[in-house]
């Protein structure tokens, strides 16, 4: 599946030095694909799709505290 294969290949990237704006990039990137794996996984309720989205949106959360200007 594409989709499966967009999201190993997004939770692959090089984060390091990374301007706001691709952050922000990032950050709805990994949304979208979340949103997108979940629609599959409500249909066919595989366990290999619910550890790519647990793994994008901790991603995106590390992304989202650094926009946000958290720490912790």
């Amino acid at each position: 599946m594409e989709l499966i294969e967009r999201a190993i290949e997004f939770e692959n990237r090089k984060m390091r030095s990374l301007s706001t704006s691709d952050r922000v990039k990032l950050s709805r990137e990994a949304k979208a694909l979340i949103l997108d794996l979940n629609e599959i996984y409500k249909i066919k309720k595989d366990e290999k799709i619910m550890d790519i989205m647990k793994r994008l949106t901790v991603i995106k959360r590390k992304i989202e505290r650094r926009l946000k200007g958290k720490l912790l």
